[in-house]
């Protein structure tokens, strides 16, 4: 019985020193099959581009004036019919988001109806202007009304709270209702510069797009605002102003001073994907077609210049 006693102690100690070497054996190979993934977690990750340039997979957000927008979408979706993997989205939200969007780098392009040195805040220098075309603005009410046409200081009247009933100005009797932009709109800075000499605007209903704005002048016994002529349709009218109407030839001479530039600001010199889309919007075929069925005047149309002032030349 002793000597069985010590046979199994021995086996025992044994299977004890066995597994001992099993385990010491195995922290190896789990060490090797970790130093792989230490390895790939330590490689650094490739620098994200900066500025204008944007690589194949990454999208190009274009933000900005709802003037602007209508074009942009429908160039968008053009070029990127001909581009498989570019991808563009294209957003509202007023000429001032578009120029801080840009300018903060969150966004590729930023749409403008006014020059970024207009914007308080905005680093111009920074920014690169690439002026796509020429949107007319012009008063828009609903057909209701019975006015073609205000003079400049009738215009005023009515937006600064002055005049508040269409009979004062020949139409029937009949409440206005002031629709208006955001003052971060550039529609609401141009009209404001242009066809209210600066004037403050009293208050009334106000909305960010430029869709909205026309859905409630067209259901709003009353109403006036304005827009962009790419936004005209049959559900509202524009109003001549001191006899002059908002098209294109009238523009183009400044005939009717209500007008801008469409900018399509980057920061820095565009590259890539980005620079061939700003391309493809200048391109003849967007130019020519794209830009007058929409509404807008192709820049070369154009018999005059204007700055950032305002101040208006020959060309």
């Amino acid at each position: 019985m002793k000597k069985l006693g010590k046979l199994f102690m021995a086996l025992t100690f044994a299977g004890a020193l066995l597994a001992g070497c099993g385990s010491n054996s195995a922290a190896p190979s789990q060490q090797t099959a970790q130093q792989p993934a230490q390895q790939q977690s330590a490689t650094p990750a490739p620098e994200s581009n900066s500025g204008s340039t944007t690589t194949s997979g990454e999208p190009i957000t274009a933000v900005g004036s709802t003037a602007l927008q209508p074009l942009v979408e429908q160039a968008a979706k053009d070029f990127m019919a001909k581009n498989q993997g570019v991808q563009i989205q294209v957003q509202g939200g007023g000429s001032g988001t578009g120029l801080s969007q840009v300018a903060s780098g969150a966004a590729t392009i930023g749409n403008s109806d006014i020059f970024a040195e207009e914007k308080k805040g905005i680093p111009a220098n920074e920014l690169v202007d690439h002026k796509v075309a020429v949107v007319g603005m012009a008063a828009a009410v609903s057909p209701q009304v019975k006015v073609d046409n205000l003079t400049k200081q009738q215009l005023i009247d009515i937006f600064t709270g002055k005049i508040t009933n269409w009979k004062e100005v020949g139409g029937d009797d009949m409440k206005i209702t002031l629709v208006n932009r955001p003052k971060s709109s550039g529609t609401r800075a141009t009209f404001s510069k242009f066809a209210l000499d600066g004037k403050e605007e009293a208050e009334g209903i106000t909305e960010d797009s430029s869709g909205t704005v026309r859905k409630i002048i067209a259901e709003t016994p009353g109403a006036i605002g304005y827009l962009a002529l790419s936004y005209f349709n049959d559900s509202v009218k524009a109003l001549k102003l001191d006899g002059v109407e908002a098209n294109a030839e009238n523009i183009a001479t400044n005939k009717y001073p209500v007008w801008a530039y469409e900018h399509m600001y980057t920061k820095g010199e565009p590259t890539g994907s980005a620079k061939a889309f700003l391309d493809f919007v200048l391109s003849e075929e967007v130019q020519k077609k794209t830009v007058t069925d929409l509404g807008f005047l192709p820049i070369t149309d154009m018999k005059v210049e204007r700055d950032a002032e305002g101040k208006v030349t020959q060309k």
